[in-house]
């Protein structure tokens, strides 16, 4: 049935929701799109206009940002920033700038056909404009964390530094304060910025308070990770609830690639492809030697124009060893890739649901949704990432066990060779990655959110 066909009913409540026009946000939010229809609910989704047809494909009403804040796409594509230089000179030009556009146009949707929800992914700060109001003035608020947690806290070490909490928990403490300090100092810029476009919004200034900690105002945090994924804080937000990656249907029944997957993450799916072709077992996979270990590769599909960062690496550090490799192109034909040796195999079109049951070792540069559909499996990876947010992902696999990180976006066939052999020859990798993997079976997922929603409104 499509919105119009349900157009003649009145749904008991309508959802708003606002994702940065990027792959990796606009897709989770999908999921809990499709969710809240499967309700009855009426839903909204305010994004980038590339993403119009995605959006209406789940049956959910598409209603597009201002040009000036329909940039996320665009920013950084001369050359990604690494490190400090993107959270600071980057946070401006990618998230604080287009907020005041996306705030009135948020203000203007809210106005004409008030929502009961609204949901944000992390860095969609146009959301501010809601907490100008007091809070029985403004609809309920839901941040739904599509990349790793970046609120501040004294268990852990400031977000975008890629450190991992200490294994001390005196010593860290120490430590922490002092980074903790020291980031508010070093992004400066960052924390200018967005203490100028909240004031312009009327929203509360950040006080002192760490530029991420704005993400803590949302009267619900949903995170979509598990905590065993996730840092401890003992001083984590009450609002706080994990509920594992947002997968969609297509996933788990045979697509490609799950909803969810981010930019630069393991996304396998081809224009074209859909659940039914999925259900064919390719014959390049069927081939593959249940002897030999697999050992999966990908760039993803936004940092996939470079195949010498990572794929050529691995290529060439694994053409001489023991094992079948399996590439993708992320989106791209698999004809741009670099050669291939005898051992490895390139495919434009990869079912994950089958893949990843086959694969030993998940080789990326490090998107969300990527990792957590590698881990659903069981499957330690090895990444190699420095961009974005990535040296925090980086950093929760090396946390977590399920991984080892190479604590660089370009490492050297040496670099992937030793990480490879490692994680093969070290069950703790996999055993880690199953136990995380165990964890995101039992999440609740997208239906545990939208319970928790239709909770928090009375039932």
């Amino acid at each position: 049935m499509s919105i119009g066909d349900r157009a003649m009913t009145t749904p008991t409540r309508s959802a708003l929701l606002c994702a940065m026009p990027a792959i990796g946000h606009v897709d989770p939010m999908l999921v809990v799109a499709r969710e809240l229809r499967a309700r009855g609910w009426r839903v909204r989704m305010l994004t980038g206009a590339r993403y119009a047809e995605r959006v209406r494909a789940a049956d959910v009403e598409f209603v597009a940002l201002p040009p000036e804040a329909d940039t996320l796409d665009t920013v950084g594509s001369s050359g990604r920033n690494r490190g400090i230089a993107t959270i600071n000179a980057g946070v401006e030009e990618a998230f604080v700038r287009p907020a005041l556009p996306a705030a009135r146009r948020l203000d203007e949707l809210l106005a004409s056909e008030p929502a009961d929800v609204v949901f944000h992914d992390m860095t969609f700060l146009g959301v501010q404009t809601l907490f100008a109001r007091p809070r029985n003035e403004r609809r309920l608020t839901v941040m739904c964390g599509v990349g790793p947690a970046g609120f501040s806290s004294r268990d852990c070490p400031p977000y975008g530094l890629g450190i991992v909490p200490s294994r001390s928990r005196q010593w860290g403490r120490i430590r922490d304060a002092v980074l903790n300090r020291s980031a508010r100092w070093v992004l400066s810029g960052a924390h200018r910025a967005l203490d100028g476009m909240l004031d312009e919004l009327g929203a509360p200034g950040l006080d002192g308070a760490f530029f991420m900690d704005v993400l803590d105002r949302s009267d619900l945090i949903a995170q979509f990770t598990v905590a065993e994924f996730e840092y401890p804080r003992s001083d984590a937000p009450s609002a706080l609830r994990f509920y594992g990656p947002m997968s969609s249907p297509a996933a788990g029944s045979g697509a490609a690639a799950a909803a969810g997957t981010d930019a630069g993450s393991a996304s396998a799916a081809v224009a074209g492809s859909d659940a039914a072709s999925a259900r064919t077992v390719p014959a390049w996979l069927q081939a593959l030697d249940e002897h030999v270990p697999v050992v999966h590769v990908t760039q993803g599909t936004v940092a996939n124009t470079d195949f010498s960062e990572l794929i050529a690496p691995t290529l060439e550090a694994l053409a001489h060893h023991p094992v079948q490799v399996v590439v993708t192109a992320g989106g791209r034909p698999a004809a741009d890739l670099p050669p291939l040796p005898h051992n490895a195999v390139a495919a434009d079109y990869l079912p994950y649901d089958m893949l990843l049951p086959r694969t030993d070792v998940f080789i990326t540069n490090g998107g969300y949704g990527g990792l957590h559909h590698a881990m659903r499996y069981g499957v330690p990876i090895v990444v190699a990432g420095d961009s974005e947010d990535k040296v925090e992902t980086s950093a929760r696999v090396q946390w977590s066990g399920a991984g080892i990180s190479l604590g660089t976006g370009r490492p050297s066939a040496a670099q992937v060779e030793r990480a490879v052999t490692r994680i093969l020859g070290d069950p703790a990798y996999a055993a880690a990655a199953r136990r995380i993997g165990e964890r995101i079976t039992a999440a609740g997922g997208a239906p545990a959110l939208v319970d928790d929603v239709e909770a928090m409104l009375g039932g």
